[in-house]
């Protein structure tokens, strides 16, 4: 190779290099490239963190709806003390299943309703208990007959601050517990357990004496998402 065609080729490799350093029309593609992924990883963190706080705030409308309902629920008689059954506590639960029905509730999360009232010595007693749904949760504060003689079971709820129950009514006591489920590929929050609970006093004259027949029993002792039969 002569000198002049060295000359000429490393003339024409530095013009392309100045033409080259001088070309920007590819760098907003770099730079998308470059920023996409973190910007789109904050973008989905940020959707993840919102779909938490939603679901936190869903659940614990459940617990209190649940709470609110069934305290208010029984035979309507104005003659005598309102007698609650089976069937009222299992609407109570359909309520729950409607409110959560968009989350999928009841496959992946419980709720335990209780009715907390004074035994024959003046203590706190669990009367009944009622449960449904597939996740294996059981109550933190107390089980169906916990209390029922004597004055050792002081309340549900957090020591220090415990609910009670008055003479001659009852405290509807609710706890929910529920699997959150990320809808997104980051799973930040994925399988996290949000519990909540919910207290309501009977808004009536109710009947204390038991819980009565006449309808599906939920059982405590199930886990399933199904309606009671």
């Amino acid at each position: 190779m002569t000198t002049t065609t060295r000359d000429s080729l490393r003339g024409k490799a530095r013009r392309f290099v100045n033409q080259l350093s001088a070309d920007v029309s590819g760098l907003a593609m770099v730079e998308f490239a470059f920023a996409a992924p973190l910007v789109l990883s904050m973008g989905m963190l940020g959707t993840d963190t919102a779909m938490m706080v939603i679901t936190h705030l869903q659940v614990s409308q459940i617990a209190m709806q649940a709470a609110d309902n069934a305290s208010r629920v029984g035979e309507q008689d104005v003659l005598t003390a309102r007698k609650v059954f089976e069937r009222d506590i299992a609407e109570t639960l359909i309520g729950v299943e409607k409110l959560g029905e968009d989350m999928n509730f009841f496959a992946q999360g419980r709720v335990i309703i209780s009715s907390l009232q004074r035994n024959a010595q003046g203590g706190q007693w669990i009367a009944w208990q009622r449960c449904r749904g597939a996740k294996v949760f059981n109550s933190s504060y107390g089980v169906q007959g916990n209390g029922a003689t004597g004055t050792g079971f002081p309340g549900m709820g957090v020591p220090g601050r415990y609910i009670t129950a008055s003479q001659g009514t009852a405290v509807i006591f609710v706890e929910v517990a529920y699997d959150y489920d990320s809808p997104l590929p980051l799973e930040l929050f994925d399988g996290q357990q949000i519990v909540y609970t919910a207290a309501y006093n009977v808004r009536d004259n109710r009947d204390l004496t038991q819980l009565y027949p006449g309808g599906p029993e939920a059982r405590c002792s199930t886990y399933s998402a199904a309606r009671p039969t």
